[in-house]
Order: C-alpha cells, then structure tokens, then sequence
C-alpha cells in the first residue's frame, strides 16, 4: 500500500500531537518495509530517510491560504500521487478525497468538547462544526487509550464499528540518565519535584501549587518545584498565583526545555506532579517512568492505563490529597523505592514496535 501520513504536527508543534507524529514516523520506517509512505509536511527534513516527503509550506499570508492548503492543495496531492490511505495523526481532516482513498483519522483526546471551557472559543467552535462529519467520513478512528474510546463511543456512537484502541509506544529516548548538565546550568542543586506539560487550564497547576504551598509549610527541607513547559492559552490566573505565591522564589520556570535535557530533569526529580483534570493518553507519565521516576498524578480519564500500579494517585482538585502523596514521596520509603526502580520495566511495555503492529493491522482491513 502507499500510506499518506499528514505530518505537519512534527514542523508546527511541540508537544504532545508533535512527539506522537514523529515517533510513529520513525516507527513506521524501523519496523515496516512492506508499504510505501508519503509525509505531507511544512518543511523537509534532510536527515529522514526511508520515506517520501512533500513539502507544502504554510503561511498565514495571504488570508485563507492555511484553508485553500488544507482543503485543496493537499488532497490534490493525495489524489495525483495515487495513495491508497492517508493518515490524519491530528484529528482534524483529512479532507476532500475521493472515496477510493482511505481515510484514517486519530483522535488523542475529545477535550474541546468534553471540556469546552478550558480552550480557545475557534478550538471549540472548529470541533463542533468539523469533527462530527470528519468521524462520519472517515473510514477508521485510532484511539490512543481505552479512556478515549469510551468517550468517543458516548459522544460519537456510530464510531463504534470503526474504532481500534491501540495504547502509544514508549520513546526509548527516555531513560534513567546520568549527566546532569541542565541542572548545572541552571545551578539546581536542592531536590525538586516536577511538572512537564504546556500551561493551561486543563493541567490544573493551581492545586499543584496549592500542594505545594502546604507541603513546604510541613517541611523544614527545601524542596523546589520546577514547571517545564511553555504557556499556552488561558493562562492568566495560573501566572497570578505563581507570582503570589509565599514560596515563588523556590519554584523555577524554565519555559520550554529542549528534549534532550527532559532525561535528566526526570531522573533526578523526587517525583513528577501530573495533577490533569483529563487526559487522552499522558506522555509525560510514561516518559517519567521511562527514567525511573516515581509520578504522582490524579486518578481520573486514562491515566491510570498508562500509570498502572506504580503511579501514586489522587483525586481530581484534592489539594489535601496531593500533599500528602508528596509526603510520602519524598519520604522515600521502600515501596517508594521499588517503584521507581520498577518504572523502565513498566515503561517498556508500552512498544512502538507493537504499535506499528497493530496499525497496520487495523489499515490493512480497509
């Protein structure tokens, strides 16, 4: 078969949909050599190989032009280079093929309309116009968690004959590291629990820093709080509070960290914090227990699947809750202990090598 995958997450993001794109990518390429692939991409990478990559830049300018590409220009590709199936990893399209063309779509999560108050109104207002017809068109949904599917099956119940749940893979870039040359840079040398994710509503930080509060009045020890990632939208509040709260100079925001130092900033933390409201999957989790770290996060949508035994959970929003995890935490009992060392064997489990499987599986019944 010839497989189109639209790419562009991999040029113009980078978080979550970004780290899933490019691993599938170099999945695809590493474990199938059966079928031909074909990256629809904003800008060309020199260094992939074993794939074809048309390049079709997107600019803002003129007005309409990001449309007039997603809508016209693209599919015309597709269609003149005769795909069989084109792969749409960012849940909205693909658009405007002729039926012979499969189409697959991947949905990461259903947040803009389960949780509308937490994104941009266009966010909300282009999933409520497009994203039911998108499911009705398409010929197979991927699902990332067994959470997803349920929602998806709630919300949208005739995707129900046409959805495969497949759990994502682990990056084998995450592992327990040994240098420390961010934490050099940065002069880190306290202990520090972490936070890794874009800044937004839905990642609920204000219990986070909440906890916090509580946990460093209990404790005579320093103990920083380090939050990577970069602001994303509706974000005002959380800045206010940072900048009230008692302990602000021991909480360190680095912004984005290049992923080449997220390793270490694992590997050395007494524990990643993920206090989400929801999550489709929780990259961040596998990630951090991938390098032997321990997470405490709550016990809400699909986190849990990617957590396991080996997460430390608590409620959605219990401030009292997350404080007394990181207790127990940082106490670093026994238990405490054999969890972190038993977090690689968990993470290696989750195999890009079994996704792949799976996801030609699932095309190849199209």
């Amino acid at each position: 078969m010839k497989i189109a995958i639209i790419a562009d997450p991999i040029d113009n993001q980078n978080a979550g949909v970004h780290s899933y794109t490019r691993q599938l990518v170099e999945a695809l390429i590493q474990y199938d050599q059966e079928h031909e692939y074909i990256l629809i991409r904003e800008k060309h990478d020199p260094n992939l190989t074993g794939v074809t990559q048309l390049v079709v830049p997107n600019t803002r300018l003129p007005i309409g032009f990001a449309s007039f590409r997603l809508f016209v220009l693209v599919p015309f590709l597709l269609w003149r280079h005769k795909v069989d199936v084109v792969f749409e990893p960012a849940h909205f399209g693909p658009f405007n093929l002729p039926r012979k063309i499969k189409r697959v779509t991947m949905i990461h999560d259903l947040t803009p309309l389960l949780f509308p108050q937490y994104h941009r109104w266009h966010s909300q207002v282009l999933q409520r116009i497009f994203l039911k017809g998108i499911l009705r068109r398409t010929d197979l949904v991927l699902s990332n968690s067994q959470n997803t599917t349920r929602d998806l099956h709630e919300v949208f119940p005739f995707t129900k004959d046409k959805v495969a749940t497949i759990l994502l893979g682990r990056d084998p870039f995450y592992q327990p590291a040994n240098s420390r040359e961010f934490l050099e840079k940065k002069e880190i040398i306290d202990p520090y629990f972490l936070f890794v994710g874009t800044i937004e509503p839905r990642k609920d930080l204000k219990t986070l820093l909440a906890a916090y509060q509580l946990f460093r009045e209990e404790n005579t020890e320093k103990v920083l709080l380090i939050l990577v990632g970069g602001l994303g939208w509706k974000s005002e509040d959380f800045a206010e509070k940072l900048e009230a709260h008692p302990y602000r100079a021991d909480i360190i925001r680095p912004g984005y960290v290049e992923q080449q130092y997220l390793p270490e900033l694992y590997t050395y933390s007494k524990a990643l914090i993920y206090p989400s409201e929801y999550e489709g999957f929780g990259l961040p989790v596998l990630e951090a227990l991938a390098c032997g770290t321990n997470v405490i996060c709550t016990d809400n949508s699909s986190l849990s699947e990617v957590g396991g035994e080996l997460a430390y959970y608590f409620p959605t929003h219990d401030v009292s809750g997350l404080k007394k995890q990181m207790q127990f935490v940082f106490a670093g009992s026994e238990e405490v202990k054999r969890s972190r060392e038993a977090g690689p064997k968990w993470a290696a489990t989750f195999s890009w090598k079994e996704y792949v499987s799976s996801f030609l599986k699932a095309v190849e019944k199209l």
